[in-house]
């Protein structure tokens, strides 16, 4: 069985309603390998993340699966995003996810534009319909835009791979999982790239490759 990676997940420390243990737990059964939990962060709770570090090191210790603590900056002002990413990575949150402009909640304006420019940012989690301008700059900086299989983000996600694959941007697939049948197998992520119009040779990239040079670029070995 092919291992996951999933990069984007969220457990009750934000809206969640899974545990840490459990969504490690869950991911091991699926054939994960590693998997990142990015509850949602604004100023108000950012400091979860330190009881998020203390769950993931029993977890890390224990069982034969990578969790990675992270966040995902949620709904701030445009004008803080980059100082909650360095706060966060301050705090030991080692993936930063910036939640995008989805179709199907009211993100300011200009959220895009801004995680793609910031250096602390490693994820633009459901952009929506992203510019080829931030996706240029997406690619430039580094930071790569996420493939979806959460309902309702997914709307967009034919146009995120087409925009993506024409400039040459990263692409990850993640679950953005909040409930326990949110996470999915190797073979399931696959039909959802297959879905957002990815041809089959760019799966095992989008899928290993990319998660993995994420992961080494952070000094995360899995």
């Amino acid at each position: 069985m092919m291992k996951r990676i999933d990069l984007h997940t969220h457990s009750l420390l934000s809206d969640g309603e899974l545990l840490p243990s459990e969504i490690a737990r869950r991911a091991c059964v699926l054939g994960h390998k590693a998997v990142a939990i990015t509850d949602h962060i604004d100023a108000s709770n950012i400091n979860t993340i330190e009881y998020l570090i203390d769950a993931v090191s029993d977890v890390n210790e224990n069982w034969d699966i990578k969790v990675i603590p992270g966040a995902e900056i949620t709904h701030a002002p445009i004008e803080i995003i980059d100082k909650l990413a360095s706060k966060a990575r301050r705090l030991g949150a080692e993936i930063i996810v910036v939640h995008g402009e989805t179709l199907v909640e009211p993100v300011i304006e200009g959220t895009n534009r801004v995680a793609v420019e910031s250096p602390e940012v490693d994820i633009l989690a459901h952009p929506g319909l992203i510019g080829y301008e931030e996706a240029e700059m997406a690619k430039d900086n580094s930071i790569t835009l996420e493939i979806t299989a959460r309902s309702g983000h997914c709307l967009a996600n034919g146009h995120v791979a087409s925009v993506a694959m024409e400039v040459g941007a990263s692409l990850v697939i993640n679950t953005d999982t909040h409930h326990p049948g949110d996470l999915i197998d190797y073979d399931m992520a696959c039909q959802i790239g297959l879905g957002a119009g990815i041809p089959k040779r760019e799966l095992k990239k989008i899928l290993e490759d990319n998660p993995k040079r994420i992961l080494k670029k952070k000094g995360i070995k899995i």
